[in-house]
């Protein structure tokens, strides 16, 4: 006669993990059904392969586009924003369900999946409700929605995840608890509206009851399902087959394909946004896999953390540490010391009570960023295996960790490793992200964070589409880019990369495009915010070896089209847009510095010169600006004299702010080094009157704000020596100052500049 045993576990738990793997061992069945894709059931033996290392996830997507992602256990997938789909259904090594794939393959029994295939599930449900399981994130309005609350609350527990570890995942040797998380579910589903039940529940529980039924009709006897806690009544009730058969009849199919990829312990965790996910993946591992002495090899491995860090954590240390551990647990009547009070120890003992050591700890391991590792013969879209293959070549290991890579593009091997993340990020593959002070002006580095995300296997396999090869898919992208692209300032960052990236083939079609764009736009914004990303190609393709030619091209009658277009385009700005075209000034003038063309220089500054000779059209701001960089190139030699004027009495308060803002925006040093141009700040402030020094106080904020608290600190302690100094008084002798009424205005002046009156 058949025997059927359901064993309704929470996903992801150690303890569920630990007594389903007895269980089974003592039930020893000839076939295990798991909650899961059936689509899968062609790729689960690869879970038996020694190239097969948890965490890990089982992917279904479309195969024509890919998809855009979340995990799919237990909720069901999710759609992308865009209409494409895929899912995930992730496996740790304390995953219950991971530990009956591994006992039925060494068992060499049939190990089947028994849920809703993904090929139904990837088709949107006609309920907006995405039905939670066990173990998600709790609603008391629904028993459905939070089970483990109910169950908790009715234990006197206020915490339904700290009930679940103290009666099944803290739990030692003894008898099988799945009895009585059954009896439980049952009675919790039976004061279930069954009205409230989503119908997408329904299905899955219905194709659940028929592959049951399919396998005992096989001619098995001993039959073991593993599935979520909430399922087993459904599982063990006695519903007729022709319902289940009304249930699932006419469902929509989508074409999927399945595959399995490496996974993380921070994807596992719940405040990645995964319904199933739990607090602490490092913290459940630990428990699976140190069964004896958990808290103290706990602590152990805390301490050594802290001392990789340089932090002294002693032996009498941890000692200490286990001891307040089991005597909180002991307290709070728990059967083990759980999460709480191990991290509640650590910080009162280990840490000293600081909280910085004890965020690297839940970093490091409360959370963890175990990465998974997949067979080579694992079912992949050739960009992937190309992909693989050029890690490997390059010594560049995934991480799920960040890591800082440091490039010297000198080094064949290095440039190479560059190429290849530059041709990632074209694919929206960012493996690496450059960091701001990756490349330096003139120099041959590049600094880039690496980081690996399981979504980046989706990624792939949308770009797919574009190419079998890395080098080819992102010469496709690049193109099709270039062909779509609308904005000037979008073809110049594509010609940029492609560059970066070295792909010669896509080079032709971005020039041809960017010529014809750059031919007929006639607005010199969009001409000078297309100009750095252009000259930084040109620079840095220089470096890197990549033919510039017909980028040089585009670059030379850019610059000669800026200098003839800015004046007019700078004549009688309002406020806003003299702050926008002050940023496009900016970022032309330090392009052409990287350019290092001493035509092209001469040209610019030339320009510059013949907007300051007609100043009255000018904006305050640009005009302080474009007085400070012709002061910097050496071509001033009256700059006092025009401060002297812009900050006169006659002047408009706002307007000699904003005069004063654009000249002291490129750094304080000026300040700090020049007697006279400090002066003259110094007794404009000092003069304005009450009315007018309120109204310029913002900018005067904004301006000296911007300064590094030392350049602030020593434009203070010029003025404050200044004021000292008997031949250099800073007001007329003969002047009659109230000092007590000064001092109000002196505390707000000094507080701007980052200095505390002292008395």
């Amino acid at each position: 006669m058949s025997r059927v045993e359901v064993y309704g576990i929470r996903h992801h738990g150690p303890g569920s993990a630990r007594a389903l793997r007895g269980a089974l061992e003592e039930f020893k069945p000839d076939a295990v059904l798991i909650e899961g894709p059936p689509e899968a059931d062609a790729i689960v033996e690869l879970a038996g392969d020694p190239g097969m290392v948890p965490p890990v996830a089982l992917l279904a997507y479309a195969p024509a586009s890919g998809g855009a992602a979340k995990e799919g256990s237990p909720e069901g997938p999710e759609e992308g924003g865009d209409g494409r789909k895929a899912a995930f259904w992730p496996f740790a090594e304390f995953s219950p369900e991971w530990q009956a794939i591994k006992y039925g393959l060494g068992a060499g029994v049939p190990v089947r999946f028994c849920d809703l295939p993904a090929a139904q599930q990837l088709v949107p449900s006609e309920e907006a409700e995405t039905p939670p399981d066990e173990g998600d994130e709790p609603d008391e309005a629904d028993v459905r929605l939070d089970p483990l609350g109910r169950l908790a609350e009715a234990a006197g527990y206020d915490d339904a995840e700290r009930w679940w570890d103290d009666v099944v995942e803290h739990r030692g040797a003894g008898p099988s608890p799945f009895p009585a998380i059954a009896e439980a579910m049952a009675e919790l589903r039976e004061r279930m509206d069954a009205a409230r039940h989503p119908r997408r529940e329904e299905q899955r529980e219905a194709h659940m009851r028929r592959t049951l039924r399919r396998t005992l009709k096989a001619g098995h006897e001993r039959v073991a399902v593993v599935c979520g806690a909430w399922h087993v009544p459904a599982l063990t009730a006695k519903v007729p087959a022709a319902h289940d058969d009304r249930t699932l009849r006419g469902l929509p199919k989508a074409k999927v394909a399945m595959t399995w990829v490496p996974w993380t312990h921070g994807r596992l965790a719940g405040r990645s946004g995964y319904g199933a996910g739990v607090r602490s993946p490092g913290w459940y591992h630990h428990l699976f896999a140190a069964a004896d002495r958990p808290i103290e090899r706990w602590l152990t491995a805390a301490a050594r953390v802290l001392r990789e860090e340089d932090l002294h954590v002693s032996s009498a240390h941890v000692i200490e540490a286990v001891r307040l551990a089991e005597a909180l647990a002991a307290l709070r009547g728990r059967p083990l010391a759980g999460l709480d009070e191990v991290t509640e120890a650590t910080r009162a003992v280990l840490c000293e009570g600081a909280d910085l050591p004890v965020e690297l700890i839940q970093r490091r391991m409360v959370v963890g960023e175990r990465l998974g590792a997949v067979p080579e013969r694992t079912p992949m879209v050739p960009l992937q295996r190309d992909l693989q293959a050029e890690q490997r070549r390059l010594r560049l290991k995934p991480s799920a960790l960040d890591k800082e890579q440091d490039l010297d593009l000198r080094k064949p091997t290095d440039l190479e490793r560059s190429r290849l993340l530059h041709r990632l990020r074209l694919l929206d593959v960012d493996w690496g992200v450059p960091s701001d002070t990756g490349r330096s002006k003139g120099t041959f580095r590049e600094t880039w964070t690496l980081m690996w995300r399981p979504e980046f296997d989706v990624e792939l396999i949308e770009a797919g589409a574009w190419g079998t090869t890395v080098r080819g898919a992102a010469t496709a992208r690049a193109k099709a880019a270039a062909a779509h692209a609308t904005a000037l300032a979008d073809l110049t960052s594509v010609a940029e990369r492609c560059l970066l990236a070295d792909l010669g083939d896509a080079l032709p079609d971005v020039m041809r495009a960017l010529a014809d764009r750059a031919a007929v736009d006639t607005d010199v914004a969009h001409l000078m915010s297309a100009l750095p990303a252009l000259v930084r190609a040109l620079r840095y393709g220089d470096v890197r070896g990549t033919s510039t030619g017909p980028l040089r091209t585009v670059v030379d009658g850019l610059i000669v089209r800026v200098c003839v277009g800015l004046p007019p385009a700078v004549t009688n700005l309002d406020d806003d847009a003299a702050r926008e075209f002050l940023t496009h000034i900016d970022a032309v003038h330090g392009a052409l510095a990287l350019l290092g063309d001493d035509g092209h220089t001469e040209r610019w500054r030339r320009t510059l010169e013949g907007l300051l000779a007609r100043p009255d059209t000018l904006h305050g701001l640009i005009e302080g600006r474009l007085t400070r960089l012709l002061l910097d190139a050496g071509r001033l030699d009256d700059v006092p004299d025009r401060m002297a004027r812009a900050v006169s009495v006659g002047a408009a308060p706002a307007r000699a702010a904003a005069w004063v803002e654009g000249f002291l925006s490129g750094g304080a040093l000026l300040l700090v080094h020049d007697d006279d141009l400090l002066r003259l700040v110094d007794q404009w402030v000092s003069g304005l009157p009450a009315d007018s020094f309120t109204d310029v106080l913002p900018l005067l904020r904004r301006t000296f704000g911007a300064y590094a608290a030392a350049e602030r600190r020593a434009i203070g302690e010029r003025l404050r020596r200044r004021g000292r100094s008997p031949s250099g008084p800073s007001r007329p002798a003969d002047d009659d100052v109230d000092d007590a009424r000064a001092a109000a205005a002196v505390a707000t002046t000094l507080h701007i500049l980052g200095w505390t009156e002292t008395r």
